[in-house]
């Protein structure tokens, strides 16, 4: 990664339009890196540091496909997906979650993610695969699943032992803190998180390399019909894979040429990090030009008075 340096460029500016009047804007900063962990191209300060959040899944499904869990439960690439998911509460989601918890022989009333207000379970909380993985993990190595969000659980140990291992940073400095699920979430820089969506895509890592085949091959278990994720990997046909976090994190990798892509909106605006992020997949030619145009119709236009633009563009240092 990128040290004893900063480079600054300028941010990329989202403005909202009504009928082609500027009403709002957001300010984001994007990096790309490759496998090696070199920043590549910068819009911002690369080095900014924010929490991950949900786009830290795939790398909390390490637990998981590094422990033999798959192999002793009979769990495939679709039950990876949904582990490695923000969903929607779908019938089919919730059944994949409840598949994963069955096979291992878990009640569902050990997940410990919130139930979502006006719904009946945990099961439709969008983080419940996530949870699901991390008890079939515990179930793989016999550890007591009552405390498993606890830091100091061996399966959140094995989780920060795996992202110090693909950081190359000590695991004690790490800084983590309670994601709205109540599982661990990590301050990372900009620069760090698109370096990890730059191993997931890279291919040589076996591991991480099932993991971004689940959901590229899956894609509608990662999100949902019509959600951004879902729909860039649906779109590209397995060329991108994408996760996106809540407070405007947005990342990408492009499979088999180690590179990622991660993006934050400093205000953390969702619209504003789906239109950045069609803006730089056209930019950096990683998108068709009739991809770019789907996308853009789905995410940058919002009504039939308002739509996104995004000026600025990605820096090479």
């Amino acid at each position: 990664m990128t040290r004893g340096r900063r480079t600054h460029t300028a941010e990329l500016e989202v403005r909202f339009l009504r009928e082609g009047i500027t009403e709002s804007t957001h300010h984001v900063q994007a990096v790309v890196c490759d496998h090696r962990g070199r920043s590549l191209l910068v819009a911002g300060n690369p080095e900014t540091a924010t929490f991950v959040r949900s786009a830290l899944k795939p790398f909390q499904a390490l637990a998981v496909t590094t422990t033999g869990t798959l192999e002793r439960f009979g769990l495939n690439d679709k039950d990876l997906a949904i582990i490695c998911s923000s969903h929607q509460g779908g019938i089919e989601q919730m059944r994949q979650v409840f598949k994963i918890l069955w096979r291992c022989d878990i009640d569902p009333s050990a997940l410990q993610c919130p139930v979502p207000p006006g719904k009946r379970s945990p099961l439709e909380y969008n983080c419940s695969g996530k949870h699901a993985g991390m008890l079939a993990v515990c179930q793989q190595r016999n550890w007591i699943t009552s405390t498993y969000l606890q830091r100091s659980h061996p399966v959140q140990q094995l989780i920060l032992q795996k992202m110090a291992e693909l950081l190359h940073m000590p695991a004690e400095e790490f800084i983590s803190a309670r994601d709205d699920c109540g599982a661990p979430t990590y301050f990372l820089q900009l620069v760090q998180i698109a370096w990890l969506y730059a191993l997931l895509a890279a291919g040589d890592n076996l591991d991480m390399e099932r993991i971004a085949r689940a959901m590229t091959h899956h894609p509608t278990m990662v999100a949902g019909p019509g959600a951004f994720d879902t729909e860039v990997m649906r779109l590209t046909e397995g060329e991108l894979v994408s996760k996106s976090g809540a407070e405007g994190i947005q990342c990408i990798g492009r499979i088999g040429e180690g590179m990622g892509l991660a993006i934050k909106v400093a205000d953390g605006a969702k619209r504003a990090k789906y239109a950045v992020a069609v803006h730089l997949l056209k930019q950096m030619g990683w998108i068709s030009p009739t991809v770019a145009e789907t996308l853009a119709e789905a995410f940058m236009t919002v009504s039939p008075v308002t739509r996104l633009e995004v000026t600025g563009e990605l820096s090479m240092l």
